[in-house]
């Protein structure tokens, strides 16, 4: 198996984005209730991460079939490194309080191409 450190200096090498973020996966634990009941706390933490320039995306996620909300969330930070991710992740209330456990893993962005139209006089901003 390749160390991440030689994956990534070797995407680099081919001339590859190798932009490095992480990307938590946050799985409700209690019952729905209480993990709404933390829900302002939670927004409000994001929103200061957005401000910050720390939270790079943020939202949930559908079950298998695409048709249901099962509560499974997706956070993508911008750290430093893994351990900085992970105090960020643990320091949201949904995760401090108890309300969900989360998994952590670093992603490394290589290709893609993603289009941000933002409109100057309305300022909005669309991302597809």
């Amino acid at each position: 198996m390749v160390s991440w450190a030689d994956y990534k200096s070797q995407a680099q090498a081919r001339g590859a984005l190798a932009l490095e973020l992480f990307v938590a996966v946050s799985t409700p634990v209690k019952p729905p209730e209480e993990v709404k009941a933390v829900l302002p706390d939670h927004l409000a933490y994001q929103a200061e991460l957005e401000r910050k320039g720390a939270l790079a995306f943020a939202g949930p996620m559908s079950d298998e079939t695409g048709e249901h909300m099962q509560g499974t969330g997706m956070i993508v930070y911008r750290a430093e490194s893994l351990e900085a991710a992970r105090a960020l992740t643990e320091a949201d209330p949904m995760h401090a309080q108890g309300a969900r456990s989360f998994t952590l893993r670093r992603w490394l962005i290589n290709e893609g191409s993603p289009t941000l139209s933002v409109g100057l006089s309305t300022g909005k901003a669309r991302m597809e």
